[in-house]
Parts: structure tokens; sequence; C-alpha cells
């Protein structure tokens, strides 16, 4: 992992990037060293406002989706004016939107180990999604889509090691992965109750710009 993002990882105190059994390893930033970066880094206690609270959490859901600004504010207007007048949860809608990006979909069926290197491979054209070769990471995909290797892709020697690593994985209940030929499918809505993020903060955050 980019000695970066570990250092966001903590200074946020929220694992970003990683999932499954590499994101609790012993080789995990947060577990190596679960404190601020720096040499005051043990130490430092102080108090967050709640406009600071509202800003980090911001920061934690772009490096955590490698979301820009931009995305991140255009997502949340459309979201708010989606469920303005619908008994809908707007923090809900957000989380589900960003769960429902093809690169994250290509990480949580475990064929890639973060989302910063599912953003790469899709940007590269490795996946099909439909049959229909997709190249946008941030492609938004529904209950019933099918996500596949590209048939000039599936003879690299990357995809046989996910073959392997995948054997005692189990994506999330809303995915489905057949582990031989390295197929997902939506089966559902992206689960909600996990979450990392205080997602409201950041509702509050943006209805106030």
């Amino acid at each position: 992992m980019p000695k970066i993002l570990e250092k966001k990882e903590r200074s946020l105190g929220v694992k970003l990037s990683r999932k499954g059994e590499r994101a609790n390893s012993p080789k995990a930033a947060l577990i190596r060293k679960p404190y601020r970066p720096g040499p005051q880094g043990k130490k430092f206690r102080r108090k967050i406002s709640e406009f600071g609270s509202q800003l980090q959490e911001k920061q934690k859901i772009k490096f955590s989706y490698g979301v820009t600004e931009k995305q991140l504010r255009n997502m949340f207007r459309e979201v708010e004016k989606r469920t303005m007048h619908q008994d809908i949860s707007a923090a809900d809608e957000v989380i589900r939107t960003l769960e429902s990006r093809l690169d994250n979909v290509i990480m949580r069926l475990g064929l890639t180990e973060g989302r910063s290197l599912a953003r790469q491979m899709v940007s590269h054209g490795h996946f099909i999604v439909n049959g229909k070769r997709v190249k946008t990471p941030s492609y938004k995909v529904k209950v019933g889509d099918k996500i596949s290797i590209r048939l000039q892709s599936q003879t690299m020697a990357y995809f046989d090691e996910v073959k392997d690593k995948v054997k005692k994985y189990e994506p999330p209940t809303w995915l489905k992965l057949d582990k031989s030929s390295l197929e997902g499918e939506v089966v559902g809505s992206p689960d909600v109750l996990d979450a990392l993020f205080n997602v409201g903060l950041v509702v509050d955050y943006y209805s106030k710009k």
C-alpha cells in the first residue's frame, strides 16, 4: 500500500483500502501503528468540533472510495434531490451509491485486494459488465448485473493467483461469486449496516453549502 494512504488511514483512524484478511493482518498500517503519524501521534488528543468531525468523515469517504471533492459533492446533491420527498435515509442512499461503484464491487467480489487496484484494472479494461467492456471505475451496477473478466485478460498470471485467494473468501451477501470462473453477480442491494463512516455528518455538511 502506498505510504501516503497508510498515513491517511492512521490519521483518520479507519481502514480505507483493503478488504478481508489483508486489512486485519499484522502488516496493516492500523494494526502496526494504531495512532496518528508523526512524533506526537501517540499523545494526540485534541477535541474535534462538529465542523471538524464533518470534514473528517468527508475525508474518510474520499480516500476510501477514491472520489474527488467534485464527485462527492455532486453525489450528495443528487441523493438529496432523490430522497427529499421520500421516506428514504439520505445517508443510507449515499452508502448504496458508493458501494454500487464498479471498482468497489470488483474489490468486494475478492478480485482485487483494494479499491485503488480495482480502479486501475477497470480503467485498463480488464472487466466486462453484462457482456460489455466497461472502463469507468464509477460505473454504477444494479441488481442482476453480471461482472466477468475480459477474455483477453483471463490468461494473466494475476487472475490465476486470485483463484487461489478467493477459495477461502466469501463476498458480502448482496454479491455472488463463481470461484471457478471468477464471474460475479449483483443479487441484492448493498449493505449499509456495516458502514465505517458517519455519513449523516457529511449529509449535514453538504446541506449547509
